[in-house]
C-alpha cells in the first residue's frame, strides 16, 4: 500500500482560553479563543460522496498522539479516500476543553480528543451531547522536570508544573496523581502545594528552558521537546497503568451527526481502522508523515531527535480501552474538576466492531459504557 500523501488544506485553529474556571461551564462549552487560519473552504474532495453530504468538519491536535488522523487525512490518505467525494473541513485544536466546545456548538461533527475533556463535556451535558466510536492512541504522556530543581517524586511540593490546560487530560493526570499524594491544589486557580500552571503546549518548551517552569505533565510530543531541552522524565504516566496501556486519544462523534450520517461516521471508522494498521505496518513511513503534518498544521517540523522519542512512546489502536475511563472518571472526581462524572452511555461501538468484523478482527468492549 502507498503512502498517503500531505494534503496542504485551509485549516480553522481553535486554542483554548485555559482560564476559565471549569466547574462554572454549561454543556454549550469550555470558551476558548479562535484564530482563523485561511479561508473556510473544504479541501476538494473526489467520488461519490457518503449519504450525499458535501463535507464533514473533523478536529483534532497537530501532535503525535493524534497520529491517525495526521497520517489518515492526507490527500491519499486512507481515511480520506474511504470519505470518496465528502470532503473533509479539518479543525485544529490546542487542548481538548476548546474541542468539545466546538463540537456542542456545531462547529465540528466529529473530533480526536482525549478521554477527560470527553468525560467531562458529557457530564456537563447531562449525556446528550457526544458518543465515543473509536480509539486511536494509548500512552504519549510524561512528567518532564528540571532535574536541577526536582529530583524526585518527593520534591513536587512548591514547583511550578505546567499542564496545557484547565480540564484536559494530562491536567486532570497530575491533579489526581498530587492528590493521591496528600498535596492539595485548588482545581480551578491551580495554586495549593503544587502550584499548576495552565499553558498553551507550543509555549511550555520555551517557558520551561527560561526558568519560568519546573516540570510539566504534557502529551508528546511537548514530552519529548522538553527532554530536548535539559529536562528529565520523572514519570511516564504509563507506569501508573496496568499493563502500561490507557486511552490518550479517542474519536468522539456528536449524537446528532451519529444519528443523522452514521454512514459518514461508518466512513471515517472504517478509514481509521485502515491507517492503524498501515502505521504498525509502516512506522518509519508513518513516522514521517506526522511530521508533515505537524509542520503543516503548526509551520515547524519536529526535530528527528524527538520525533523518534515521541513516536516511540505512542501506540496506535482501534480499542478506545473503555476499561480504562472509568478510572479517568474517577480521577475527575478525585482532582475536584468534578462533583460527579457521568460514564452510563458514552460508548457506541457498534459502528467500530462492525468494521472490525469486516476486516476478520474481534470485537472490542464497552466496559459496560455503552448506549442502551
Amino acid at each position: 500500500m502507498s503512502a498517503p500523501r500531505r494534503r496542504r488544506a485551509a485549516i480553522r485553529l481553535l486554542a483554548g482560553t485555559a482560564a476559565l474556571p471549569l466547574l462554572a461551564l454549561t454543556a454549550c462549552g469550555y470558551g476558548s479563543d479562535s484564530d482563523d487560519k485561511g479561508d473556510d473552504a473544504a479541501p476538494a474532495a473526489q467520488g461519490e460522496k457518503i449519504g450525499g453530504l458535501d463535507e464533514i468538519n473533523i478536529g483534532f491536535f497537530g501532535n503525535v498522539t493524534h497520529a491517525t488522523p495526521l497520517v489518515g487525512l492526507g490527500d491519499d490518505g486512507l481515511i480520506t479516500k474511504e470519505l470518496g467525494g465528502t470532503a473533509v473541513k479539518p479543525q485544529i485544536f490546542n487542548a481538548g476543553p476548546s474541542a468539545i466546545e466546538a463540537l456542542n456548538a456545531g462547529s465540528v461533527d466529529m473530533t480526536w480528543i482525549g478521554p477527560s475533556p470527553a468525560i467531562n463535556g458529557y457530564t456537563q451535558a447531562d449525556g446528550r451531547n457526544l458518543r465515543i466510536v473509536a480509539g486511536a492512541t494509548s500512552g504519549g504522556a510524561s512528567l518532564v522536570v528540571n532535574p536541577d530543581k526536582i529530583k524526585s517524586l518527593d520534591d513536587l511540593e512548591g514547583k511550578r508544573i505546567a499542564t496545557p490546560q484547565i480540564g484536559n487530560t494530562q491536567d486532570v493526570a497530575l491533579l489526581n496523581y498530587l492528590a493521591g499524594e496528600g498535596l492539595e491544589v485548588d482545581p480551578q486557580s491551580g495554586k495549593g502545594d503544587v502550584l499548576v500552571i495552565r499553558q498553551d503546549n507550543k509555549e511550555i518548551p520555551t517557558t520551561f528552558q527560561q526558568g519560568g517552569l519546573d516540570g510539566a505533565w504534557v502529551p508528546e510530543p511537548t514530552a519529548s521537546n522538553l527532554v530536548a531541552k535539559g529536562g528529565e522524565v520523572l514519570l511516564n504516566e504509563k507506569e501508573l497503568w496496568d499493563d502500561g496501556k490507557f486511552v490518550t486519544t479517542h474519536l468522539i462523534v456528536s449524537q446528532a451527526f451519529l444519528k443523522d450520517h452514521p454512514d459518514v461516521v461508518e466512513a471515517v471508522v472504517r478509514g481509521s481502522v485502515k491507517t492503524n494498521a498501515w502505521i504498525k505496518d509502516n512506522p518509519d513511513e508513518a513516522k514521517t508523515l506526522v511530521n508533515e503534518g505537524i509542520e503543516e498544521y503548526s509551520g515547524k517540523p519536529l526535530p528527528g531527535d524527538v520525533l523518534d522519542r515521541a513516536f516511540d512512546d505512542i501506540e496506535v489502536t482501534d480499542d478506545p480501552l473503555a476499561s480504562t475511563l472509568g478510572d479517568q472518571a474517577d480521577h475527575s472526581v478525585k482532582s475536584g474538576l468534578l462533583d460527579e462524572a457521568k460514564t452510563d452511555g458514552i460508548y457506541d461501538l457498534s459502528i467500530l466492531n462492525k468494521v472490525l468484523k469486516s476486516e476478520g478482527r474481534p470485537a472490542v468492549e464497552d466496559a459496560g459504557l455503552g448506549v442502551e
